[in-house]
């Protein structure tokens, strides 16, 4: 048996996976997010590794497993963040996350530096705020005293690892989230480093994802309750790893969609997403020789339990009631972008707004707007992934947002194809870092993945209403970013 951990946005969880990829238990700790001034959103990575033995502790004890029937470990984690080192292994200071977006300026420079295209090409990426090396370009910038301090950095996975084995290292997914790696050549880039002004002597060593990175420490074990010196396996970023619980692993499976506090439409191919547009990007997979190219909305999970919050419910009770309005108003229009936005947009300024509002309006027509507002995005987002001329047959579907059915309706009504829950909406990371880690132990083949997870439900499309609507919701995006470029007091005294 291996146990998987999935460093989360909100919780981690730890799976018990038995020879053949089944999760036989899991269990799940949660930590705090901080939300400051200036779209700065950060974590304490020493929570993380805390969660990872707590988890690891109330696995063990529900399932009275003996430690001895542990082989190995294997750890996803949430990509594009920032864990400053220090030369004793500590934190220097908070991590930055995926939705921080505190580093546009630095990201603008970088881009104007190599450019727009030029930029995409090396790494695969339109080189945002969101990404890991203008988070450390804002460091050296804004904090030069801890940037001086800096040994090494790293992504959530790989500290988790660092503390399991003391091996600081990456793996191809995760450093493709960078902005720093060469998407083709998969090494560092020295070009791009060159133009941050970043020595790659602070840049980790990259592994494949199946590697053994070292055995697991006796403090760590004991801390686990595990034994010493079971191989800890490489793993990968929670979006690549993702698609291998998710069933896909070549290029002949079909896309994906993952519906969770983030979204995204991603799938397997042998070559780099070429988009003249670049509202998409290309992560390297987990199986070799693959790419993952993607495009994800900041926006999803997050909005909805924002509206949640602000009216005392809970996310699913508020889709329910969204999808039975019998006469919803078409006209009342959310852009759901509360933490700025990347695919398709790239905007790190990006706001939320609503449009149309009247008395009349309740908390579902809200939700809905909301709900819809995310679902135009994705379709977006599978323009980017699937071009019109290579549109595939059929999405599969994962994800917390994927257990309900009114939203996978809604969603095959809108991009037009039969979408698929697969059995793993809640668990399709921690199945592909379990099965991750089970090939690295040399006891499963990618091949297996697609057979370790199932379709449980198909929505076909059955109305064509939403096409007017979709174009009606970039024109009110395109007039809110208008607005929202004017000057403003408050907006200049956040980016200070």
């Amino acid at each position: 048996m291996l146990i998987a951990f999935d460093i989360g946005t909100s919780a981690t969880k730890a799976t018990l996976h038995d020879d053949d990829g089944t999760i036989r238990a899991a269990s799940s700790a949660s930590y705090p997010t901080a939300y400051l001034v200036g779209a700065r959103v950060e974590q304490n990575p020493d929570d993380w590794y805390r969660a990872v033995v707590s988890t690891s502790q109330q696995l063990l004890a529900k399932t009275a497993t003996p430690p001895a029937a542990i082989k190995g470990l294997c750890v996803s984690g949430q990509m594009m963040g920032l864990v400053c080192l220090d030369r004793s292994g500590t934190p220097i200071r908070p991590a930055p996350i995926w939705s921080d977006q505190r580093a546009a300026a630095q990201a603008a420079d970088l881009t104007e530096a190599l450019g727009d295209e030029h930029s995409y090409e090396v790494t695969g990426h339109r080189l945002a705020a969101t990404y890991t090396l203008p988070k450390l370009m804002w460091v050296r910038d804004h904090e030069p005293e801890n940037f001086s301090k800096i040994s090494r950095i790293c992504v959530s996975k790989d500290y988790v690892n660092y503390r399991l084995t003391g091996e600081v290292a990456t793996d191809h997914s995760d450093a493709s989230s960078t902005g720093a790696y060469d998407i083709k050549n998969k090494t560092w880039s020295n070009e791009v480093l060159a133009a941050a002004g970043i020595s790659n002597d602070i840049l980790p060593p990259i592994h494949s994802s199946i590697d053994t990175l070292g055995a697991l420490r006796t403090d760590a074990a004991a801390e686990l309750g595990l034994q010493p010196g079971i191989p800890v396996i490489v793993g990968g970023g929670d979006g690549p790893i993702a698609s291998i619980g998710a069933g896909c692993t070549a290029s002949d499976d079909p896309p994906y969609l993952s519906l969770g506090t983030s979204a995204w439409v991603a799938a397997t191919t042998h070559d780099v997403l070429s988009d003249p547009q670049r509202r998409g990007f290309t992560f390297a997979a987990i199986t070799p020789d693959h790419y993952c190219p993607c495009a994800t909305t900041q926006n999803a999970g997050s909005t909805l339990e924002w509206i949640a919050r602000l009216v005392g419910s809970d996310t699913p009770t508020l889709i329910s009631e969204a999808l039975s309005l019998t006469d919803p108003d078409p006209d009342l229009i959310m852009v759901p972008y509360l933490l700025g936005e990347r695919s398709p947009w790239w905007d790190a300024d990006a706001r939320g707004a609503t449009i149309g509002l009247t008395p009349r309006h309740t908390r579902a027509d809200i939700t809905r707007a909301a709900l819809l507002g995310i679902s135009f995005t994705l379709a977006l987002c599978l323009e980017a992934v699937a071009p019109e001329d290579t549109s595939p047959r059929s999405l599969d579907a994962v994800g917390g947002g994927a257990q309900s059915d009114g939203w996978l309706q809604l969603l095959a009504d809108i991009v037009q194809l039969p979408i698929n829950r697969r059995n793993v909406t809640t668990n399709a990371t921690s199945l592909g870092a379990g099965i991750t880690g089970l090939v690295g132990l040399g006891q499963l083949s990618f091949s297996d993945a697609r057979s370790a997870s199932r379709i449980t439900a198909t929505f076909e499309p059955q109305t064509r209403q939403y096409r007017d609507e979709l174009q009606r919701f970039t024109e009110v995006y395109r007039t809110v970013k208008k607005i929202d470029d004017l000057p403003r007091f408050g907006k200049e005294l956040a980016r200070s």
